[in-house]
Order: structure tokens, then sequence, then C-alpha cells
């Protein structure tokens, strides 16, 4: 089962962590399911950027971000090359190192 690494976030996983996730599920949903909060404003369906993160080692192991997803990258908060909404990124057979911004571009944290 592919391992996700978290680098540490201050208001998510202040150590980081190192969690397993199996192959097919969204990265948003690997980290909902291991009690990493991570905002999801639109309900993971690709209408917002609260669960962008940053894939700092496994990228090329998930498939490419469609239009929409580019489309949507380009309002997040601290876009780099590497960005993706978490939503739809789903983990193939490869480990992942990620990292989540500090902030998104909501004014007000969506309590799920």
């Amino acid at each position: 089962m592919p391992q996700i690494r978290v680098n540490a976030n201050a208001d998510l996983c202040p150590e980081g962590i190192t969690i397993e996730a199996p192959t097919g599920m969204s990265i948003c949903d690997a980290l909902l399911q291991n009690n990493i909060d991570i905002e999801h404003a639109c309900e993971k369906s690709c209408a917002c950027t609260t669960c962008h993160v940053i894939v700092r080692e496994g990228l090329l192991s998930l498939a490419e971000a469609e239009e929409e997803e580019e489309d949507l990258l380009d309002r997040a908060w601290g876009l780099e090359p590497q960005s993706r909404l978490s939503c739809q990124a789903i983990i193939q057979d490869k480990d992942l190192t990620i990292e989540v911004p500090r902030y998104t571009i909501n004014h007000a944290k969506e309590n799920h």
C-alpha cells in the first residue's frame, strides 16, 4: 500500500506524519480518513481550491490534472508547479510526499 508523507503543518499536523492509503483513493480522502482535517469546502467536487496541496515527491505517479482542476488551481494561494487539488489527485502505486499550504483563499474555515 502506498504511503503519503505529510510535511509538518502548524495547524493540521505539527510534527508531520506518514500514512498509508489504498491505490485509487484521492489524497483528500486519505488525509481525512487519517484525522488530518484538510479543508474541502466544495465537498470534493472540484469547485474550489481549499484542498490544495503541493506534491513534493511522486507527482508523476498521479494522473495528469484535467482542465477544470488546472483552471481552479490558478486561484490557489501559494500555487507551485507541483500543486494539485487533493480531491482530484488519485493515489497510484507510488509513495508521495505532500505539503499542505498554511493558507487557503477562504476567509473562514469550513467545519466538516
